[in-house]
């Protein structure tokens, strides 16, 4: 018998830049990301977002899809300039319409939509203004938050505030390799990190008062967790203390972003590190932040292996060489899947939904005109195994989403990277069906069912209940 509950969801997840094109049509205002993809250089191969998977003129083709695929929950997100073109103020009606088409068109296949309102594709009109420097940004996001709310929830239950702030703030404002491309000081990085942080919670506390149905509101940080080298008790005792602590001048990790919105403040090694830098909470802030939360969102890609003597800055971010990886370079360690919902559920206490994971892939289409990607086979089986595991000791866990539907613009790095189930023929549009598509249909079909276990699993050492949430 499988251990996934009847009523888990089975899904795949996309976000509005990577897939929908049409950036000039039906008024639709630029983003950041616009601005961004415009500088020489700054994407691979200079690849830009204007057509991308044009999910926007095909989104029928591509729920039929979703429908083949067999999930029964959809992960997209609403394009903010869409639906606000100069981000407050003046409403697009045609850009409310297509996402009522696609949200009516899930549900008549029987697919529920996630509906995340924000993946990085912040009004350029509001950037101009301050962007999230401004603190009038918390109330721009909340407003734009009611505008989508109050026109979708009727149908749409299944709301997630944030994708991955660490990307957004950290990439896009102190690296720059990510829209809008600004290399800031810590204090203001972390005053932008501040303000998003209260927009968050004012979006949830719009969605609360305003939503038409009952809503199950999360969020869905980036997941940096570390991995016990062994799993020995030491191991496992200091791969909870590390995924759970900020150990140096890095955004890279969950505790600066979790504990302000599920305990209602910074994490006092955080403030430690940051010093002088770290933001000066207003009054009512950590009470806005911290809004109640249904459920915690777990992007789940890769993570370092800690011990004794790697931890902090030494961690274990080079793995050997012979090491499997992703076309991205990242290290393939399935146990993170296992470790990461069973150390965040302790350390916070709710329930578990994988909002992200997945592969990149040298994708391409064979002779026989099929796609055999047999590296993302594997990776699915053993990442849905560790997860079942994480269920089997008692995680709950209510859904997994796919890390792509489609081969899509990502990011930085432009069409190099290929994470899709399905691959997209960027000259043509054509989609094409790859051996994971047709995997992962027979693992839903399944309800999971058909996965190994046994020692694909882990053993865990009998030290849970003596974890210290600090």
């Amino acid at each position: 018998m499988s251990p996934f509950p009847a009523d888990f969801r089975w899904g795949v997840t996309t976000s509005s830049f990577q897939i929908e094109g049409a950036t000039e049509e039906d008024g639709r205002g630029e983003s950041v990301w616009d601005m961004f993809v415009r500088r020489e250089g700054v994407i691979a191969g200079n690849g830009k977002a204007d057509v991308a998977c044009d999910h926007y003129h095909r989104w029928q083709e591509d729920v039929d899809w979703l429908s083949k695929l067999g999930v029964n929950a959809y992960r997209l997100s609403v394009a903010w300039p869409r639906i606000l073109p100069e981000g407050t103020g003046r409403i697009e009606q045609r850009g409310l319409d297509f996402y009522d088409r696609l949200i009516d068109g899930l549900l008549v296949k029987g697919i529920e939509p996630w509906v995340c309102l924000y993946h990085w594709d912040f009004p350029l009109a509001l950037f101009n203004r301050g962007g999230w420097l401004n603190r009038d940004s918390a109330r721009w996001f909340a407003d734009y938050v009611e505008v989508v709310v109050r026109r979708f929830s009727d149908r749409v239950t299944q709301w997630i505030t944030f994708n991955e702030p660490q990307v957004f703030i950290s990439e896009g404002h102190y690296w720059g390799r990510h829209a809008p491309g600004l290399h800031l000081p810590w204090k203001e990085v972390l005053l932008a990190g501040h303000h998003a942080l209260l927009a968050h919670g004012y979006a949830v506390s719009a969605i609360r008062s305003i939503a038409a149905k009952t809503p199950f509101i999360g969020y869905a940080p980036a997941s940096p967790v570390s991995l016990p080298a062994l799993n020995s008790a030491e191991d496992v005792a200091i791969a909870y203390s590390e995924s759970c602590a900020v150990t140096h001048e890095s955004l890279w990790n969950m505790a600066w972003w979790l504990d302000p919105v599920v305990l209602g403040h910074y994490p006092a090694d955080g403030v430690k590190v940051f010093g002088a830098n770290a933001p000066s909470p207003a009054p009512g802030d950590m009470e806005a932040i911290s809004q109640p939360l249904d459920f915690l969102g777990l992007n789940l890609y890769w993570g370092p292996r800690v011990d004794t003597t790697h931890r902090g800055r030494e961690a274990v971010w080079t793995y050997p060489a012979d090491h499997p990886r992703t076309a991205f370079g990242w290290a393939i360690v399935p146990e993170i899947m296992h470790w990461g919902p069973r150390f965040m559920a302790k350390r916070y206490g709710l329930p578990i939904v994988v909002a992200e994971n997945g592969i990149s892939c040298l994708d391409f289409v064979a002779t026989d005109g099929s796609v055999h990607d047999g590296a993302r086979v594997d990776f699915i089986t053993r990442h849905l195994a560790m997860l079942q595991s994480a269920i089997t000791a008692g995680v709950d866990i209510r859904g997994y989403f796919h890390w792509t539907l489609l081969d899509n613009f990502e990011w930085a790095d432009g069409y190099k990277q290929r994470f899709g189930l399905i691959h997209t023929d960027f000259a043509t549009g054509t989609r094409t069906p790859k051996d994971s598509f047709n995997h992962y249909r027979d693992i839903i079909a399944a309800n999971g069912a058909n996965l190994p276990s046994g020692n694909i699993g882990i053993t865990e050492p009998d030290i849970w209940e003596k974890l210290i949430v600090t």
